[in-house]
């Protein structure tokens, strides 16, 4: 009984810590996204270039991910108020019948979006290597990082931390069972952010460096062209 009674305080004290610590990251991620993210067009400042994080289109049920809709409205509205030049869509390539890059290339074009203005990143395979692979591959400093308030808080927090003066821009989010999952599956994410940072992980691909303009003149990655 003694011996039950020492295990379930060490039980209770290592959950303790856990929640502490489980909350101690999720306020100092969001603390620091909030301070450098916008929900208004018309607030937030230009950048050069605003990089477009990468999902699926589709759910699993085959229905429409809106969570992908709605950060492709935001790439466009963001480029037809003039608050960026060029946008660099950067998601997962991992077979000929789901590439995240070219998927969003297209529904950009389709809105309007000339395909001289739009660059493919298609090695981020995570929002890390999203992020760092925006300043050591496309050589941007600061950039407008786009996607759902919570991810870019955490998307924002790693820009930061790896000396990247980004900012971001608040898509609509969605309510729902998915969004609960969703902000679930952040959780996980947010603690493995912490050691990544700790570990100075890098992403897992780099690759040759792409130059894009400093002024605004047509300009594109080939479809074809693959870290």
């Amino acid at each position: 009984m003694k011996r039950l009674k020492i295990f379930s305080l060490i039980a209770f004290i290592i959950c303790f810590l856990f929640v502490i610590f489980v909350t101690w990251v999720n306020v100092t991620i969001t603390k620091a996204g909030n301070e450098h993210s916008f929900n208004s067009i018309d607030s937030i400042p230009h950048n050069h270039c605003a990089l477009v994080l990468g999902t699926s289109k589709y759910l699993w049920n085959g229905k429409r991910n809106l969570y992908y809709t709605n950060r492709i409205k935001a790439a466009v509205e963001l480029y037809n108020h003039n608050k960026i030049d060029y946008i660099i869509v950067s998601g997962d390539n991992r077979n000929r019948n789901y590439n995240e890059p070219i998927t969003m290339y297209n529904d950009l074009i389709a809105a309007g979006i000339s395909g001289k203005k739009i660059i493919l990143d298609y090695a981020g395979f995570r929002t890390l290597d999203s992020v760092v692979r925006g300043k050591e591959v496309f050589g941007q400093e600061k950039f407008t990082i786009v996607s759902q308030a919570f991810h870019n808080q955490r998307a924002v927090y790693i820009a930061r931390k790896k000396g990247i003066e980004a900012i971001a821009f608040n898509t609509e989010d969605e309510p729902g069972e998915m969004a609960f999952k969703v902000q679930m599956r952040e959780v996980a994410a947010r603690i493995l952010v912490v050691f990544d940072m700790i570990t100075s992980k890098q992403p897992h691909f780099l690759g040759e460096k792409v130059v894009i303009p400093e002024e605004s003149i047509p300009f594109t990655l080939p479809l074809d062209t693959k870290p």
